[in-house]
């Protein structure tokens, strides 16, 4: 499980096995020169609940829209449902699967007493290239690694996965995205999800704030992070019963 721990290269192999299970961009992070914005990156959001149905109804009573059930990851122990976020972004809500006997997820979720944010993706239309930026500033890597799955309908969704190491994640909470460059002829989870609500803002907060905001930086990208007592990712999205925040 993560905690402030470095990753292990295991735990990105298994969420790069589920990336694909959890589910038109105009800017993504590349290797542009000039760092974007992390709210213009996110591919989507992970909301880590205990249990799936308490998490979909929570969110529905908070937003006025029904997640639709994703599906499961076998071998990680968990399975979610989806919302779409306004464009190619969704929210995978994340937990347990009690038909699952083993848990392997790399954030342990079943003990939280309420939905957190626990950790995001960030969407790339050329992974290569934030690889070949990220490799030239230092960072250790997993990836890109070629992940695929079928989906009900006999398709096969294939994508492209990024891991960066590091030893940032405290309190449960993953502040680094992983990347996902989705193929050409993917249906991108959100655009069959239920739609209403849309991401407005990102924020994080972390003890090292200068080392998040030096690590984001060094992937193209950009955010304020603001220093805390506790690691914390915020979300602020606009839906059917207003401006709801996710923390």
């Amino acid at each position: 499980m993560m905690d402030g721990n470095r990753t292990t290269r295991r735990e990105w192999l298994l969420l790069c096995a589920a990336a694909g299970a959890s589910g038109v961009l105009v800017r993504t992070a590349d290797a542009a020169e000039r760092p974007v914005p992390a709210v213009s990156v996110v591919d989507h959001l992970l909301l880590g609940v205990s249990d799936l149905d308490v998490g979909v109804a929570w969110f529905e009573k908070a937003t006025g829209v029904k997640a639709v059930f994703g599906g499961t990851h076998p071998g990680m122990g968990t399975r979610n449902a989806l919302v779409s976020l306004g464009g190619k972004r969704y929210l995978e809500i994340l937990a347990p699967d009690p038909a699952q006997t083993a848990f392997n997820f790399r954030i342990d979720v079943r003990e939280l007493k309420e939905p957190r944010l626990v950790n995001w993706a960030a969407a790339a239309t050329d992974i290569e290239a934030v690889a070949k930026k990220a490799r030239k500033t230092g960072y250790e890597l997993f990836g890109p690694q070629p992940g695929s799955r079928e989906r009900p309908d006999g398709r096969t969704l294939r994508w492209k996965l990024l891991g960066v190491m590091h030893d940032l994640g405290a309190d449960g909470i993953d502040p680094i995205p992983f990347f996902i460059e989705w193929a050409a002829d993917a249906v991108h989870p959100s655009r069959e999800s239920p739609t209403g609500c849309e991401l407005t803002s990102l924020e994080i907060e972390h003890p090292r704030s200068a080392a998040v905001k030096k690590t984001l930086a060094a992937l193209g990208i950009a955010a304020d992070v603001r220093k805390g007592k506790v690691a914390r990712l915020t979300a602020t999205l606009s839906g059917p019963k207003g401006t709801v925040t996710l923390r």
